[in-house]
């Protein structure tokens, strides 16, 4: 008679590199396999995806080194555009290369409960909207709270494009000087902004960039608030709120 095999004990370290061990052995194909590291156990799990290290936790952060997909109902397949959303989201903080073309983002992190795609994407689908005519609503960190370097839920909001392209500073563009304004040939400053759908608009020419700047801040500021109240009915209160208390400021 061959005696029974009892592999339970028995430890290997997925393709991941997380440490999985045997807790309960039935048969080749009836197993638990338990995860100290995330205090998490696969149940009836067959020994040979084992052996080769094949079998994941959803709590590893497979995904640009944070994001993992946890326990739930959304998935990458049933929930593609939240899935889109976050893994962008996470391209953005954790990338270096993509940082190296987009340094704004360096130093931007993602809050720890949003490296879960769970939470995620629960909190994509209570926010989550379109506008007629928006090409793609962007997830915005910082108009609700100015300067702001976390995407967290209560620093996040959609936001449609026309809305979104207000608030880009173009600080890689511009040089030394103050957002909207330029040095003429003469030596004199020119003040100059977009009206929010891409007309350019020369609002007058000054002998010092300070003053250029303070009537471009004058100006921008009361476009923000124009396109606000033109999208009041369309856009959360809490983007309303902060568009119409937006202020720019020099170093922007």
């Amino acid at each position: 008679m061959v005696a029974k095999i009892d592999r339970t004990g028995e430890e290997k370290t997925n393709n991941f590199g997380s440490v999985m061990i045997i807790t309960r052995y039935k048969n080749s194909r009836s197993m638990d396999v338990y995860f100290p590291e995330y205090n998490w156990t696969k149940y009836n799990s067959d020994y040979k995806e084992f052996n080769i290290g094949n079998i994941k936790c959803p709590y590893e952060a497979r995904l640009w080194g944070h994001g993992y997909m946890g326990e739930g109902i959304y998935s990458s397949l049933n929930s593609k555009k939240a899935y889109n959303t976050w893994n962008n989201m996470l391209k953005r903080c954790y990338y270096k290369k993509f940082q190296q073309k987009e340094p704004s983002y360096i130093g931007c992190t993602v809050c720890g409960e949003w490296c879960n795609f769970q939470i995620f994407a629960q909190w994509f689908e209570e926010n989550y909207y379109e506008i007629d005519n928006a090409k793609n609503m962007a997830l915005d960190k910082d108009i609700l709270v100015k300067n702001n370097k976390i995407y967290s839920p209560d620093t996040c909001v959609f936001v449609p494009q026309t809305i979104n392209s207000l608030f880009v500073n173009s600080k890689r563009n511009r040089g030394e000087l103050p957002l909207g304004v330029r040095v003429l040939p003469s030596g004199n400053y020119q003040a100059y902004c977009s009206n929010g759908y891409k007309k350019w608009t020369t609002i007058g020419t000054y002998p010092t960039q300070e003053e250029a700047f303070q009537a471009y801040k004058q100006y921008k500021e009361s476009v923000i608030r124009k396109i606000a109240n033109e999208y009041i009915e369309l856009i959360p209160q809490k983007l309303y709120n902060a568009m119409c208390k937006y202020e720019i400021e020099y170093d922007d």
